[in-house]
């Protein structure tokens, strides 16, 4: 489900979705180490004020958000008003069952 930001541009938006929909598929991947999906899950649960403006070079979420931006980046903030991180960690938390890793 789309969790927009109010403020956020057209471009935000669209990056939030195609995040979102890599973080879903990535999540549903098989061959996705259920480690990997808990820890992307822990990363959508945290509260912004333990990241302490941090970036996350984590690769499935940097490569989701190269590809869908079209620009190189080697690291995303880990903010939940980062369209990249926000639509990433929302589309793996919605990929996975509510009763499937304590959510």
């Amino acid at each position: 489900m789309a969790s927009y930001d109010d403020d956020w541009t057209d471009t935000q938006r669209a990056l939030y979705d195609e995040c979102y929909r890599a973080g879903g598929e990535w999540a549903e991947d098989p061959d996705t180490p259920s480690d990997d999906v808990q820890h992307v899950i822990n990363l959508a649960e945290a509260d912004d004020d333990a990241f302490n403006d941090a970036e996350i070079d984590y690769p499935p979420l940097v490569d989701a958000v190269t590809q869908a931006s079209g620009v190189d980046v080697t690291s995303v903030p880990a903010r939940h008003d980062d369209p990249g991180f926000r639509g990433f960690a929302d589309g793996v938390r919605d990929a996975v069952a509510d009763d499937v890793f304590g959510l």
